[in-house]
C-alpha cells in the first residue's frame, strides 16, 4: 500500500493499552502476532493516534463518561471490516460516544487516524452547531461514508502526516479545527451517506455476540458446538454461516483464538512466583499443555513461559 509504514511486532496487552484511557480486549482472527505501526502524541489535552495494522482482529472496547473518539479510515477491507456488523470502508467517518461497549472488526492494512479527546469538547462544538444536545444514538454516533472525498479526508491526513514527523511537528496543531471539520461534515452528511447496518446483518451479529458471551462465561471448560447454538437461539448452520460472515472463521476456530488471547493476556499480567503457566491455561480452558505451548508460539512467536517471565522481570 502506498504510505505504508513499516511494522513492528507488538505485546498483545501493550497494543491493548493503546488508547490510554481505557483497555481494549483483542482477539486475533488470523491466528498470526499483532503487528503495527502506530504513531501517537499527546496533544492540546487529547490523544491524536494513527494506527496501521497487519493482523485481523476483533476489537471491544468501553470509553470512560468522559471521553469520546473521532476518526477517519484511509485504508481498510470493507468485505472484512464492521462497526457492531455495520461495514467499514475507506473514508468512512467515525464518531464513538461513551454509551457502552463498542466492537468492531479491523482487517489486516487497516490505516486509521483518530483523536481522542474529552466528550466535552465534542458535545460544546455539536451545540454550537446544531444548536441542541448531543444525543448519541447508540455506541457510535455515527458512521458516515465521506466517500473518500473533501476537506475533512485532508485534514485527517494532515494530521498523519505530523505524526509521522514527531512530536515537535505538533507544537502548533489546532485540534479545535479537526473537530469543527468532524461535526460539520457527520451533520452535513445525507441519509444516503450514513452507514447503517442491514437487516439481516445485524441478526448475523446479535447470535455472533449471544454465542462469543456464552463462550466467555464458560471458558473454563469444554464447550460443545450444541451449547453454543442453544445460547445464540440458532442451528448449527445459521451458527457457522453467521461466524464465517462476520469474523471469517468457524465458530469452533474462534473459541480457540479467544481462549489463546485471554491466557496472553493473563499471562502478561501475571506474577512468576505466585501463578503458573499450568494455572493460567487450565483457567482458560487449554487443557492440552503441549498443543497449547505450540499454538500460543505460532500466533505470538514465544513461548507461555516466556511471556511469564518477561512480564516478571
Amino acid at each position: 500500500m502506498e504510505g505504508a509504514s513499516v511494522l513492528e511486532p507488538f505485546d498483545l496487552l501493550d497494543l491493548s493499552a493503546m488508547l490510554r484511557v481505557c483497555d481494549v480486549e483483542l482477539v486475533l482472527l488470523d491466528g498470526i502476532g499483532p503487528r503495527a505501526a502506530i504513531q501517537q502524541q499527546v496533544h492540546d489535552e487529547s490523544l491524536l493516534c494513527t494506527l496501521e495494522i497487519g493482523f485481523t482482529a476483533r476489537a471491544r472496547f468501553m470509553l470512560p463518561l468522559d471521553w469520546c473518539l473521532i476518526g477517519y479510515i484511509h485504508h481498510i477491507d470493507e468485505a472484512a471490516s464492521w462497526c457492531h456488523g455495520a461495514a467499514l470502508v475507506p473514508g468512512t467517518i467515525v464518531t464513538l460516544t461513551p454509551d457502552g461497549i463498542s466492537e468492531i472488526v479491523l482487517s489486516s492494512g487497516t490505516r486509521v487516524s483518530f483523536a481522542l479527546l474529552p466528550y466535552r469538547r465534542l458535545q460544546k462544538k455539536f451545540s454550537e452547531l446544531h444548536l441542541g444536545s448531543l444525543d448519541g444514538p447508540g455506541h457510535a454516533l455515527a458512521l458516515t461514508n465521506s466517500h473518500g472525498k473533501g476537506e475533512l479526508g485532508q485534514a485527517y491526513g494532515e494530521l498523519d502526516a505530523l505524526l509521522a514527523q514527531g512530536h515537535q511537528a505538533l507544537g502548533g496543531y489546532d485540534l479545535a479545527a479537526l473537530l469543527d471539520c468532524h461535526v460539520r461534515e457527520v451533520l452535513a452528511a445525507s441519509s444516503f451517506d450514513r452507514i447503517v447496518c442491514a437487516r439481516s446483518r445485524r441478526a448475523r451479529y446479535l447470535i455472533l455476540r449471544r454465542a462469543e458471551d456464552f463462550m466467555r462465561m464458560h471458558l473454563r471448560r469444554h464447550i460443545y458446538i450444541q451449547e453454543i447454538c442453544d445460547a445464540a437461539g440458532v442451528s448449527e448452520r445459521t451458527l457457522r454461516y453467521a461466524f464465517e460472515d462476520l469474523v471469517g472463521i468457524s465458530p469452533n476456530r474462534y473459541l480457540s483464538l479467544l481462549r489463546l488471547c485471554m491466557a496472553c493476556r493473563s499471562l502478561s499480567v501475571a506474577d512468576s512466583s505466585r501463578k503458573s503457566v499450568k494455572a493460567v491455561a487450565l483457567s482458560c480452558g487449554l487443557w492440552d499443555l503441549s498443543r497449547f505451548a505450540e499454538s500460543y508460539r505460532r500466533v505470538f512467536g514465544e513461548l507461555p513461559r516466556d511471556t511469564l517471565m518477561r512480564r516478571s522481570m
